[in-house]
């Protein structure tokens, strides 16, 4: 099958579904992203399960229900999924066995016979590369899966996986998913950045909001207390993550945008950036995530954002 990769220029993170977010309203979500120019989906098996009474796969299972409600989407869409964080004591890694075994599972609950993207979610150190590259080379030949790619690999691993795919006529991932924001740039921009430039890799980036921060409803630290992502919001409230909000403040004013808007817009504007990630959990926050998609900063103004932001 041949579909070429292409991502809209924001990702519609679904990790919400089944956790925050209930499936009729999901099934809303998807049809308000599609119809506005959101068509990559980003999920994974193991979404959502940290959720009480979870297994993980709930995520999956309603952009499932939702392909199977209205089929003539699956063409419109950029499916990207992923593999080998946990999910049980059985049910991990990167073996050739379990993948081949995940990818059939994963399948069955997006009803839909091919992922567009398909990713390691992390390294697998039990695991040779050589054994992991392999069984995605089966699953690209079955046209199981379309492209390949990889998440929370430190640059080390990553460029061990470019390599082994050279040196062994392995397939080679073309998609990375780093961590990115104005708050968290050094270790993309130091670790990674030179590797998915020279490897001409597509780059996804993953709190791209920073867990809300950069939304700027966290002001205060009694705002940060109340929040039950305290413990990822609380490192940015320094000098530097209050200057970066002030400067968000100013630019959100002057372009008539809401603070999460110029953030986005930002990372969208950064040249090695395909495009950001990011959720929703309500009709509004997703027309906020289109208005970001629609938002040119001048060159002036992302430079200022650069600067405040420097680590």
């Amino acid at each position: 099958m041949t579909k070429a990769l292409q991502f809209s220029k924001l990702i519609f993170g679904a990790n919400v579904f089944g956790w925050t977010v209930d499936q009729a309203e999901s099934f809303n979500l998807l049809d308000y992203a599609l119809e506005h120019g959101i068509s990559s989906i980003d999920t994974a098996d193991m979404y959502s399960v940290w959720v009480p009474g979870h297994q993980g796969g709930e995520s999956e299972r309603i952009i499932g229900q939702w392909l199977k409600q209205t089929p003539s989407n699956r063409d419109k869409i950029t499916l990207i999924t992923k593999v080998g964080m946990k999910m049980s004591d059985t049910q991990q890694g990167l073996s050739k066995k379990y993948i081949k075994q995940a990818i059939e599972d994963s399948l069955k609950r997006l009803n839909t016979d091919y992922v567009d993207v398909y990713l390691s979610h992390c390294a697998d150190e039990h695991t040779p590369i050589e054994e992991t590259l392999s069984a995605y080379a089966d699953l690209l030949q079955e046209g199981k899966v379309l492209n390949i790619g990889a998440s929370n690999y430190s640059g080390a691993q990553l460029l061990q996986a470019l390599h082994t795919s050279t040196e062994k006529g392995l397939p080679q991932y073309s998609v990375f998913e780093p961590e990115y924001s104005l708050v968290d740039r050094e270790q993309y921009e130091t670790e990674y950045q030179p590797v998915c430039e020279s490897h001409d890799l597509k780059v996804i980036t993953y709190f791209s909001l920073a867990s809300g921060f950069l939304t700027g409803k966290y002001r205060t630290l009694a705002d940060v207390e109340k929040s039950s992502r305290k413990d990822m919001v609380l490192k940015y409230f320094n000098e530097r993550g209050l200057n970066i909000l002030t400067t968000l403040d100013q630019l959100a004013a002057k372009y008539h945008a809401e603070v999460s808007e110029v953030a986005l817009a930002w990372t969208m504007a950064h040249p090695s950036i395909t495009a950001p990630i990011a959720s929703a959990t309500s009709i509004q926050q997703l027309a906020s995530l289109v208005n970001a998609t629609q938002l040119t900063l001048e060159a002036e103004d992302i430079a200022l954002l650069t600067q405040v932001s420097q680590y």
